[in-house]
């Protein structure tokens, strides 16, 4: 059901009321009072079938929360003791995160302090190719291990996303090409974020569960994405790398990553200047080598 947050809170406070009063107080309804909600918003959720009126005077009138009410307020407050049980785990951060990213210290700073965060805030890195937004992804995934999930944007869709959300209950998903996903995951998604309530119904295959999750994103296209969809991101721009930023970039990741030696790492980074900016073609690259030699493999996979 669509409710602004005014609503929602005051379903809260219905809930809370009724939960922590004994039934004989209120036999005749609530007042507004008693709940702390305004008459106004009481109207707003009477004409939406969540409360009902008990008692109707000149002077006052008596309320309570129908089933569907109750079923509401309920669902709203799953999240909340979802994100408490998650606080439960610790998530421990290495040392060495980032690292291989040159630059960027901004972003760097941003990410870590939203990993560390004890409830969600979701960051969208934004920005044309090779501009280290996978190398971000990459380096979350490793650090947080089984409590991460990566996923590319373009194969979502039938892939049994959700169920895998779901089953493990992921505390940071991780999404590449974020303006490809599907419109069908992109609703599930932005339920995701905004309560950590994940809802998804197709035939013979429901699903309905709290998931509290923080999302860290990624898009080269932000103008693809719907306003309902950037609202719930902190959208952060990245700027491009220059040539020495590029080289410094590939060596390191070339050589803690891939293992390969210092030598090759920085001849592939020389020879790929000016032909690309973007680390994985160095990582392809780096793989075909000792099949093809670096410049076939350069040839081959940049002619």
């Amino acid at each position: 059901m669509n409710l602004n947050q005014k609503q929602r809170d005051a379903l809260i406070s219905i809930l809370e009321y009724e939960q922590t009063h004994d039934p004989k107080e209120f036999s005749l309804g609530w007042t507004w009072s008693d709940v702390r909600v305004p008459p106004a918003t009481l109207n707003n959720l009477l004409l939406k079938g969540l409360v009902e009126e008990k008692y109707h005077s000149n002077n006052s009138r008596g309320l309570l929360l129908t089933e569907l009410g109750r079923e509401q307020s309920s669902l709203l407050t799953e999240p909340a003791k979802a994100y408490e049980k998650a606080q439960d785990e610790i998530l421990t951060l290495p040392d060495e995160l980032f690292e291989d990213i040159i630059g960027h210290d901004d972003i760097k700073e941003l990410l870590t302090a939203v990993l560390l965060a004890e409830k969600p805030v979701h960051v969208l890195l934004a920005g044309p190719p090779a501009l280290a937004k996978s190398l971000f992804l990459w380096d979350m995934e490793r650090a947080c291990g089984e409590q991460a999930i990566w996923l590319v944007g373009s194969a979502t869709s039938k892939a049994g996303l959700w169920d895998l959300v779901a089953e493990r209950e992921p505390r940071i998903l991780l999404i590449d090409e974020l303006d490809k996903m599907s419109a069908a995951d992109t609703a599930a998604l932005l339920s995701l974020m905004e309560g950590g309530r994940l809802v998804r119904a197709k035939k013979g295959r429901t699903l309905d569960v709290t998931v509290p999750i923080k999302v860290v994103a990624a898009t080269n296209q932000v103008a693809k994405l719907s306003s309902e969809l950037k609202s719930r991101f902190a959208v952060c721009k990245l700027k491009p790398y220059d040539a020495v930023r590029y080289r410094t970039v590939v060596k390191g990741v070339l050589v803690r990553r891939e293992g390969a030696n210092t030598e090759l790492a920085e001849e592939i980074a020389q020879k790929l200047e000016g032909k690309s900016q973007d680390v994985r073609d160095a990582v392809r690259v780096t793989r075909l080598s000792p099949q093809l030699g670096t410049d076939k493999a350069i040839a081959l996979l940049l002619s």
